[in-house]
């Protein structure tokens, strides 16, 4: 994906390590609406993102058959949704909705009972407001009607309620669509989730404003699910768009409660193969719900048999039905590189990943394991690829198609900086040495631990090389120690070596990373249209202001002392070279794409990093806020984050870093993202 096409000078690395940073007991997720249902992500087909507002009976029905043909039903597809324009602009005298008898001249008890008959599960489709979305033709909403129409569609039978928010704001005169309503949209819902407690049968509720209000903070007291987003497109650009505004909320899925990244394209031709396998890779292991939103079969279309695979692969399907109920979430982001990295645990003390190619080309790409919190797995089984492999040490390399992914599963897994000697370690018998050694910064603050087997007799006396330059130190042991910790120097990236000689018979070692050094932004100089902001207590954490406003003309300024590493004899000494160090910056982003979703709109902002004067890291972060972004505190744009990125060109003493966004004139948004602060591990 080329989204700054004239920014492709920006060489070097640069990627994601999220977390969230907020007065937040928002990730709580309590209190949750119990009905007894989706207790894993529910899946089904639905009839919008092929038919738009213009289904009939014969459409719903053969679709249907095809979810049992197919043979989907068995592995968990069951609900059938029929959406936006089963019905008509009026009420029946008793006030009750009725169908198109036109279109559904059966009627839709009788589309129920079909649906039924064939094993499966019936979803009806209403809204919020006075009107449905979709019109014209006009076509009455639920809005002051709850009660009534719940006790309709549990009179029909129905089992799951999909609730749009289409012509609901009076305030405003009932709008088609309004993305800044004057009151949140959450108590209209709230109506609905009582008038369907008070029926006498379990329905789904699947609560669909949009993303609007961020109902992540609500909707799991009132629904099932709740759309995150505004409707997926048929565009290889709503992926990126879609997963930007996923940032923020994974941590918020849970059993019978779903952040819903819309119905699945896959099937409908827009994509291609490698494109169809990324969205339902992502959309399975961020525990979507899984809604085809192809035609399966009609008297038109059967879906390609190469998509339909997809749609019944598995594996796929079990990270989304996964009993652990845990998100993904994603790790890390190469801004130019034009990849990521989503990863998540799953039962069996088995972790699932992602790693997406977002160029235009297909190429080999590595998973260092450390990024999803591994350094070493007995088993990894490529999913896409139908391959496998064993004894992973550190990475992975695999060829990823052009907006492909590699999905992977890892098991047998050791944690991220403990390496078994059994594993890591070869011995020519005068020493030892340890390979696939993982270093995140180039630094001579890496501490190593090394744990002795038990037992063991060792030399008084050690020494320890490292392949940074040649580092070389020793170490007393006494005889009863069974460990000793000494600093070392790594290089940035997965092919560090460390040796250790004479030979002693060593259990594993571990590799712990600097701790940094922070910079809040109240120690940069703003420049041009860059300004400060001191945010309320509790915000824009770790320092309670940031600076915004930075735009091409505008930036933010420090000098801060590195220190650049080189082996010499015993020591690590200052070099004159240059080095690459790890930086996080903590950053706030709620440029949430509602009305240009359609188009441009990716949920994300630009930054840039220079030190030196030397050519700028590009970062594109996503979404970061936690709150509402109309009536939240700082409407979501106090909400931090942190996004971690390898930036080149430092230099032993004073650095001069320039937090900018050059380039960002090019962009969706002229404003980069603002900014909090800074920490160097040096």
């Amino acid at each position: 994906m080329t989204r700054y096409p004239s920014l492709s000078y920006y060489a070097l690395s640069s990627y994601l390590l999220f977390t969230s940073c907020g007065a937040l007991a928002s990730t709580r997720l309590e209190p949750r609406l119990d009905n007894g249902l989706a207790i894993t992500p529910p899946m089904g087909w639905n009839s919008y993102n092929h038919y738009s507002c213009s289904p009939n009976e014969s459409i719903i029905q053969s679709n249907a058959k095809a979810l049992v043909d197919f043979g989907l039903d068995t592995l968990g597809y069951r609900y059938v949704t029929t959406d936006c324009g089963w019905t008509v602009p009026y009420r029946l005298p008793n006030g009750s909705l009725t169908w198109n008898e036109t279109l559904f001249p059966s009627g839709f008890p009788a589309l129920g009972q079909y649906i039924h008959d064939l094993g499966l599960l019936f979803g009806v489709y209403q809204d919020a407001g006075i009107k449905t979305c979709g019109g014209p033709p006009d076509q009455v909403g639920s809005l002051f009607h709850e009660q009534q129409d719940a006790e309709t569609f549990a009179a029909w039978k129905a089992d799951a309620l999909k609730y749009d928010n289409c012509y609901s704001d009076a305030a405003a005169g009932y709008p088609d669509a309004d993305y800044t309503p004057s009151t949140s949209p959450s108590f209209r819902y709230a109506n609905m989730t009582k008038a369907l407690a008070s029926v006498d049968r379990k329905i789904l509720f699947q609560i669909c404003d949009w993303g609007v209000d961020f109902p992540a903070l609500w909707a799991p007291s009132l629904g099932n699910t709740w759309r995150i987003s505004n409707d997926i497109i048929p565009a290889w650009r709503t992926i990126f768009r879609i997963l930007n505004q996923a940032v923020p909320q994974t941590s918020f899925a849970g059993p019978g409660h779903w952040p819903d990244l819309d119905m699945l394209e896959v099937g409908n031709n827009v994509f291609t193969i490698p494109e169809e396998q990324t969205h339902f890779s992502l959309w399975a292991i961020l525990k979507s719900p899984l809604t085809i939103g192809a035609a399966l079969n009609d008297t038109l279309t059967t879906i390609r048999d190469a998509s339909l695979q997809i749609l019944k692969q598995k594996d796929v399907i079990s990270y989304n039905q996964d009993p652990l109920g845990v998100s993904a979430s994603l790790k890390r982001r190469w801004t130019e590189e034009g990849f990521e990295v989503w990863s998540g645990p799953i039962s069996g003390g088995k972790t699932v990943a992602a790693l997406i190619n977002w160029a235009d080309e297909s190429r080999n790409l590595t998973l260092d394991l450390p990024v999803v919190g591994l350094q070493h797995a007995q088993t990894l089984r490529n999913i896409w690829d139908e391959s496998a492999a064993t004894n992973v040490r550190t990475s992975y390399t695999a060829n990823v198609a052009a907006h492909g992914t590699m999905l992977v599963e890892l098991a047998g897994t050791t944690e991220a900086g403990k390496y078994p000697a059994d594993i890591f370690a070869t011995s020519d018998g005068h020493s030892t040495t340890f390979e696939n050694i993982y270093a995140e910064t180039t630094s001579s603050q890496y501490q190593l631990t090394i744990a002795f087997a038990p037992g063991s007799s060792h030399s008084s006396e050690i020494t320890i090389r490292t392949s940074l330059g040649g580092f070389k130190t020793s170490a007393k042991v006494q005889p009863t120690e069974s460990q000793i910790s000494v600093n070392i120097s790594l290089s940035a990236g997965s092919s560090n070596t460390i040796t250790i000689s004479p030979s002693p018979i060593i259990s594993y070692i571990n590799v712990t990373s600097p701790s940094g050094t922070y910079y809040p932004c109240t120690s940069f100089t703003p420049v041009g249209s860059a300004k400060p902001e001191t945010c309320d207590a509790g915000f824009c954490l770790p320092v309670g202001s940031k600076i915004g406003y930075i735009s091409p003309t505008g930036n933010a300024s420090i000098t801060i002392p590195a220190t650049v590493v080189s082996g010499s004899g015993d020591n690590t000494t200052a070099a004159t070279t240059t080095a690459g160090k790890y930086l996080e910056i903590d950053y706030i982003n709620n440029d949430i794409a509602f009305s240009t979703s359609w188009t441009t709109g990716s949920n994300s902002r630009n930054l840039t990093i220079s030190v030196n004067g030397g050519p700028p890291t590009r970062i594109e972060v996503p979404l970061s806020g936690k709150h509402s972004e109309l009536f939240g505190p700082g409407r979501g744009w106090w909400d931090s984050a942190t996004f971690g990125v390898l930036v080149d060109g430092w230099r032993n003493g004073e650095n001069t870093v320039v937090i900018g966004n050059q380039g960002g004139d090019e962009g969706v948004q002229p404003y980069g993202a603002d900014f909090v602060g800074l920490r160097l591990y040096d």
